[in-house]
């Protein structure tokens, strides 16, 4: 294959003689210029004169060119060329990235932009997509990642993770969606931990409700965001049939409601008043549920054996609906008092208390056992709605030795990790040890009290540490053999 192009060196020298000509034409008409001028100062009588005068021309030529490029500078170089890249037509031509895709140095993008959430319903036809894009692109908006939501009855909802330009307010967003023919539009600020893409942090959700039966209600709250879950019991506390719990096993989706079916019985109801569930965010919650129901009852079956001040040992580990029969036999041990404090009144049915109590699906609850297996103690970390509770319950001859405060730090530890924002605990004014081991938190706490009933609320704003007993050796231990 012959090559035809001319070799750059031939386009450079091919039509310089013309240059020459006009270099060399434009010299003598200088030069006679020149002859001109120093034979009229020379032998004219006004020549001084004319020689100042040309001299003040020629600097108020020189301070004129100056103002005139310092005044373009800054002007954008033509046709994308970089500044100080003139383009030469003799030279070789030379290929000059726009503007745009010069990368930003490092840290410049966090500082001037803002993460973003947002999401839109498009019509369901080729282009508005694109449509959408190309406006949001037109504001410097960029987007990270994108999900689809087909609706049944027409039409496409759009969810995005934007990076924007800081200065850009979320209404001009909105706006901007607006005239490129979104609608019903929702915004809110996002951060670094929505950059994760949904598969990635839905396998993650699946493998903590693998491992734990109690993980499915928070596994529900980070995959729809902002949500209110309840987890409704089949039956009531005195044994009657609950009319809420009836959910058929396909689930229900209602505009902003959702029903499940519990695996464990009774059902899940997930509420998001300010943005519709999606028919696909519905299909992602049924099979979460639908693994948690393949897995059947689970709990960790991590335990710590701590040693206490007197040099008995306790273990401290998980506990589910298979401690029931001990809890019960723990409960009949305990005096009126002590229960009182509890559960703030009399219990007429211990066992359906405890059943609600020890399922996964409201809450995760630790149990202190001694040496020889005897459950002593328990403390409960309670979902409720938006809110957390925390509750013990320690037998009477091993009060005030250190595991209350024990199983309380680690309910915190768990209610930091699941992302809560406060704990409450429920008990007697008069209930001097739910109160101290409270105040060892060392969190900024809230008292509200009214008629004797005392509501201590702790603030999460940090991670609190986890202070094992005093005196203690801790050692960890994985149980031999599982529990049924």
């Amino acid at each position: 294959m012959t090559d035809r192009s001319v070799p750059s060196a031939q386009r450079l020298h091919r039509h310089h003689w013309r240059r020459d000509v006009v270099e060399l034409a434009a010299l003598f008409c200088a030069v006679a210029v020149a002859d001109a001028i120093a034979n009229l100062v020379v032998h004219g009588p006004r020549g001084p004169i004319l020689l100042v005068a040309s001299a003040v021309a020629l600097l108020v030529t020189a301070a004129f060119h100056t103002w005139w490029a310092r005044r373009h500078s800054h002007a954008p170089p033509p046709d994308g060329t970089a500044p100080g890249d003139t383009a030469r037509s003799e030279g070789p031509a030379r290929s000059v990235a726009p503007a745009e895709s010069v990368a930003p140095a490092p840290g410049a993008t966090a500082a001037t932009s803002a993460l973003w959430r947002m999401r839109t319903t498009v019509r369901d036809e080729p282009g508005s997509l694109a449509a959408l894009c190309t406006a949001l692109a037109r504001r410097g908006v960029d987007i990270l990642t994108l999900q689809t939501h087909p609706l049944p009855e027409g039409g496409t909802v759009d969810e995005f993770l934007l990076r924007a330009p800081h200065q850009l307010p979320s209404s001009e967003l909105t706006r901007t969606v607006a005239r490129a023919g979104g609608h019903s539009t929702w915004i809110e600020r996002a951060d670094a931990h929505d950059l994760v893409d949904t598969p990635t942090r839905v396998l993650g959700l699946a493998t903590r409700t693998a491992l734990d039966a109690a993980e499915l209600p928070l596994a529900l709250r980070q995959l729809l965001g902002r949500c209110t879950i309840h987890s409704i019991p089949a039956t009531t506390l005195s044994g009657r049939p609950n009319a809420a719990a009836d959910a058929p096993v396909e689930g229900v989706l209602e505009a902003t409601v959702m029903r499940l079916r519990d695996p464990s019985g009774g059902a899940i109801t997930v509420e998001r008043p300010y943005l519709p569930f999606t028919p696909t965010e519905f299909a992602r919650a049924r099979a979460l549920v639908e693994l948690d129901a393949r897995l059947g009852p689970r709990v960790p079956r991590r335990q710590d054996v701590l040693t206490l001040p007197e040099g008995n040992e306790i273990t401290v580990r998980r506990a589910d609906s298979a401690d029931q029969a001990a809890a019960r036999a723990m409960h009949d041990r305990c005096s009126e008092r002590t229960l009182g404090l509890r559960y703030h009144g009399p219990v007429s049915d211990a066992d359906a208390y405890l059943g609600h109590l020890l399922s996964p699906r409201f809450g995760r609850t630790l149990a202190a056992t001694t040496a020889s297996g005897r459950l002593v103690a328990l403390g409960h970390l309670l979902w409720d709605g938006d809110e957390t509770e925390v509750a013990l319950l320690i037998e009477d001859e091993w009060q005030r030795r250190g595991i209350g405060s024990e199983l309380l730090r680690r309910l915190i530890s768990m209610a930091v990790e699941a992302g809560c924002d406060s704990v409450y605990a429920v008990t007697r004014a008069s209930n001097t040890g739910m109160v101290a081991a409270m105040r060892g938190l060392g969190l900024p706490l809230d008292y509200q009290i009214e008629e004797g009933t005392l509501v201590i609320t702790a603030r999460l704003g940090a991670t609190p540490v986890v202070s094992r007993l005093p005196y203690e050796l801790p050692r960890e231990q994985q149980s031999p053999h599982p529990r049924p």
